[in-house]
């Protein structure tokens, strides 16, 4: 009983790593997206630096 729930359990989990055209995103479209989120983390965070550093000189 248990090795049949390992074993559906086993291929369940392959079954929806798998890639679906049709269902699923394209894998380039995530690493775009990846990416834009990096820049926009990477520019919030440049800003909240920029913006510390100006009130620590100037204040």
């Amino acid at each position: 009983m248990a090795e049949a729930q390992k074993r559906l359990s086993h291929t369940t989990l392959k079954r929806r790593q798998r890639f679906h055209p049709k269902r699923d995103v394209r894998p380039a479209v995530l690493a775009k997206a990846n990416r834009l989120v990096i820049r926009v983390a990477a520019f919030i965070g440049f800003s909240f630096l920029t913006i510390a550093i100006l009130q620590a000189v100037l204040g």
